[in-house]
């Protein structure tokens, strides 16, 4: 533990690899992040409901999914007192420098894992090279085993400078079923930040680029649908049934033909799908599991709301009633160009680093946009940069991986557009017709 940190990125990564844990269950992990962050020394260190209001919490699983994880983090030889502050899935943690007059910056950093059994082939270098995931159905299959490593060395490599100012390092919860953000973006510790810096690997960006901020993020929901209707016997009187499944079918060949908006894209679709007993049974009841998203935050409420009336209608329709519940949602927000501009001018003089692009289409959904959307409503600037990595499959496969020669690009680029927002601060903020609506340095 002694041991610098950037003297250790690939087996502190490879340390936080092998204990991948899905949202609202990742204790073994906080705990480590916990030692990491002591050894260290911060001015504050918040943990789970210290953290966040665990009312801002979303899509948190019951009890009975979150106790296995609480036994598997104690036999790991996970810290008591932690697992007691965290009971309930309050996992996650804050930590805070405080290094005198100066700007106050976020960083974001998510720390969930995803349930995805790792490929066990001699390929595969996690498993060629010993750290595969140890436990079953679950792996870091979208590199926030990186994100983690880069949370810590960043906060290290402040501490140990001499930065003027506040870092905040949000080491983020449960980003993968985007219950997460919320909470972390309603705390006391997203107050007053002049600017925030989320970060994330890869996706589809080799090593050596970087992506100085994205832009057009989706505004995103997903909801939990239940239709209950009346059971009846299939072959004797199925009059007297009202058919849930039929009721099922009906909304999700609806849900689809949703209009699409004029002012924008949209998007539906219903990913889980399940009804019924027995073939001789009218079902009683149906389940799915379906998202909505939009352009904008108004074109996926636009979307929600017309999934809601299109399901209601028709369980309403054969005789049964619907439940439309919304399990978690994150909204539209966009990389500023301010920041954008300065991370490019880092980014592009990081040894390692051969391509900047300012800002790329993000074309999916990410719940750092609550913390974003957070500094920006409280007249800060915002940016999610992306740091290339060449990983073998996709995101979300068995196979993902990453180059870790991107451990370092991460820590340089991130470090450095720190110090570079504490020597221009305050950043001008520049509309796009180029008034000043902030002022300059």
């Amino acid at each position: 533990m002694n041991e610098p940190i950037r003297d250790r990125l690939v087996s502190l990564r490879r340390s936080l690899h092998r204990h991948p844990e899905p949202a609202w269950r990742e204790f073994y992990t906080t705990t480590r992040l916990v030692e990491e962050i002591r050894a260290i020394g911060v001015d504050e260190l918040a943990v789970g409901p210290d953290a966040y209001d665990p009312a801002d919490r979303m899509a948190v699983p019951d009890d009975e999914e979150i106790q296995p994880w609480i036994e598997r983090a104690r036999e790991r030889g996970a810290d008591e007192a932690l697992l007691e502050r965290m009971s309930g899935g309050n996992t996650g943690a804050v930590a805070v420098l405080e290094k005198g007059e100066g700007p106050a910056i976020g960083l974001r950093v998510d720390i969930d894992a995803l349930f995805i059994e790792e490929s066990a082939d001699e390929d595969h270098e996690p498993a060629a090279e010993g750290f595969r995931s140890q436990i079953d159905g679950t792996m870091h299959a979208c590199g926030h085993d990186v994100h983690m490593t880069w949370g810590l060395a960043v906060l290290e490599a402040i501490k140990q400078s001499d930065f003027a100012g506040r870092l905040v390092v949000f080491f983020q919860p449960a980003e993968e079923t985007s219950g997460g953000g919320c909470p972390m973006a309603e705390s006391e510790f997203a107050d007053g930040l002049d600017y925030l810096l989320a970060v994330h690997v890869g996706l589809d960006h080799p090593t050596g680029e970087v992506v100085a901020g994205i832009e057009k993020p989706l505004a995103m929901c997903h909801v939990d649908l239940t239709i209950e209707g009346t059971s009846a016997h299939a072959g004797k009187a199925p009059n007297e049934g009202d058919n849930a499944m039929h009721a099922m079918g009906t909304a999700i060949e609806n849900a689809y033909g949703i209009p699409r908006h004029s002012d924008g894209m949209t998007r539906v679709n219903v990913g889980r799908a399940e009804a019924g007993t027995a073939s001789n049974i009218i079902a009683e009841r149906a389940d799915m599991e379906a998202e909505a998203r939009g352009e904008t935050t108004a074109l996926m409420e636009y979307v929600k709301d017309r999934l809601e009336r299109t399901v209601k209608n028709a369980a309403r329709m054969h005789g049964c009633r619907a439940e439309f519940d919304v399990v978690s949602e994150s909204p539209r927000a966009d990389s500023d160009p301010e920041l954008q501009a300065l991370v490019s001018d880092i980014a592009r003089e990081v040894r390692g680093i051969d391509r900047v692009l300012e800002a790329a289409d993000f074309g999916a959904s990410e719940d750092a946009t609550f913390l974003m959307d957070r500094v920006q409503r409280d007249g800060g600037l915002a940016t999610y940069l992306i740091v290339g990595t060449d990983h073998p499959t996709s995101h979300h496969t068995p196979t993902f991986d990453v180059d870790e020669r991107s451990l370092e690009h991460g820590v340089e680029v991130l470090v450095d557009s720190i110090r570079e927002l504490e020597r221009r601060h305050p950043v001008s903020r520049v509309d796009r017709e180029g008034a000043d609506r902030r002022g300059g340095e």
